[in-house]
């Protein structure tokens, strides 16, 4: 092969990394709330060949929106009209145009730099990249023994609930191929949501990888996470996930499907007789 034909073959692919190169396109979704004094940190850690940043305000009062376009012209910003970190990532999810979606946060707790890893179990066989602080390689400088511990018991309802061998259950650092959006199904507002994603991926069978991620402590301002409410919430979605609403919703269905039968019946009389002997 030539070497114009070898350029032209090879002219969409982009490095991530020493010897790893990728064609699809990336889209980094930040939800943020008065995170203006950290954007210009979190921003320098992305890295250059990712496609589009789309920042989905959450109705911020400083200089969030204002200070993002400064130092990123080309970024795109989504206001959320609704309220809650689950109701920022599903605006911002809709908004990217990217073929792979990185989730991160927006007040220096995640590193850009690691993008590529997620990036790249993705490109290797994974649909959903999952970050851990406690897979071997992580860590993190920012965890409460409280939340720890809570996330700990609900890492382990989960794993015993659904089958999963996760690690960490309630971080905010993921990846995933956009086309399985939907198999997600994300339907909260809150900070459940990472939990909500992690349920429903290992539902829909997704093939999911842990990446080791390292938590950094926020860089200023304050977090809008409350444990013991957030927890509770996160217990009750496992909860519902596992044993509720959706086994009622479908219970509903089998009911109602149930009281059209003797309009059946009456209509087709030998349909009526087969259920009798059944």
């Amino acid at each position: 092969m030539g070497g114009i034909s070898g350029q032209s073959e090879f002219a969409d692919y982009r490095a991530i990394g020493t010897g790893v190169a990728i064609m699809p396109s990336v889209s980094v979704v930040i939800p943020a709330k008065n995170e203006a004094r950290n954007l210009e940190h979190v921003f320098a850690t992305i890295p250059q060949w990712v496609d589009e940043i789309v920042l989905v305000d959450g109705h911020s009062t400083d200089d969030t929106v204002a200070i993002a376009e400064k130092l990123h012209p080309g970024i795109q910003i989504v206001h959320q009209q609704g309220q809650g970190k689950g109701d920022a990532l599903q605006a911002g999810f809709a908004a990217a145009k990217g073929e792979i979606i990185v989730m991160m946060d927006a007040d220096g707790s995640t590193d850009g730099a690691e993008i590529p890893r997620f990036v790249g179990a993705l490109v290797t066989g994974a649909d959903f990249a999952k970050g851990s602080r406690f897979a071997s390689g992580g860590g993190t400088d920012d965890i409460t023994f409280s939340r720890h511990l809570g996330n700990s018991i609900l890492s382990g309802l989960v794993n015993w609930f659904f089958g999963t061998r996760y690690t960490d259950l309630c971080y905010g650092y993921n990846a995933f191929w956009a086309k399985h959006l939907s198999k997600l199904d994300l339907d909260c507002d809150g900070f459940e949501v990472e939990t909500v994603m992690n349920v429903r991926a290992a539902k829909a069978g997704l093939a999911i990888q842990e990446i080791p991620s390292h938590e950094h402590l926020r860089l200023h301002g304050m977090s809008n996470l409350k444990v013991m409410r957030d927890g509770i919430r996160i217990a009750k979605f496992i909860l519902r996930e596992r044993f509720g609403d959706r086994t009622v919703k479908e219970g509903l269905r089998r009911e109602a499907a149930v009281q059209e039968l003797p309009v059946v019946a009456l209509a087709i009389p030998c349909a009526g007789s087969q259920l009798d002997r059944d």
